[in-house]
């Protein structure tokens, strides 16, 4: 089976789109997951609406929920503001998080920075954990069909 994904991830800097950019590239490689089938939130930004105004954050918000309760599995990218030094995770992604795990729908989380500690909801609410630059690179061969647990050690708060 290839696997549709919702890709949670912050996406207003540079570092954030290259990070993205890496993470997509790394599921294209993997065979139980499907190319086209990969649902990244910055491509569906309703232009046709003004930027921020009701309609625009009611169409993006329910284009958004539906494509979570659609995905076979919820990747996301807990790295924010690392550049900023700031290491807590996206309130965006966070929420998106949430609410997969109350749809029963596998989250796959993924920390490019591994010095950061990790909220206690959000350390018990993940299927698999990608900790660092070199545990990323098994998102290519990870299978998402069978969704092995995949713990970390790493500090929780």
């Amino acid at each position: 089976m290839k696997n549709k994904v919702y890709l949670a991830s912050p996406f207003f800097s540079e570092g954030q789109k290259n990070r993205i950019k890496e993470v997509v590239e790394l599921l294209k490689q993997n065979p139980t997951i499907d190319n086209d089938g990969i649902f990244i939130p910055e491509d569906h930004q309703f232009e046709s609406e003004p930027f921020g105004s009701f309609k625009w954050q009611d169409a993006v918000f329910a284009s958004d929920m539906r494509q979570v309760h659609k995905a076979d599995v919820v990747v996301a990218i807990l790295d924010y503001q690392n550049e900023e030094g700031n290491p807590e995770p996206d309130s965006g992604t966070i929420f998106e998080i949430g609410a997969a795990f109350e749809n029963n729908t596998p989250v796959i989380m993924v920390q490019f920075e591994t010095a950061h500690k990790l909220n206690l909801m959000l350390s018990r609410s993940y299927t698999a954990f990608f900790n660092g630059r070199e545990d990323i690179q098994n998102l290519k061969q990870y299978d998402f069909n069978d969704l092995q647990q995949k713990y970390t050690t790493m500090d929780v708060f």
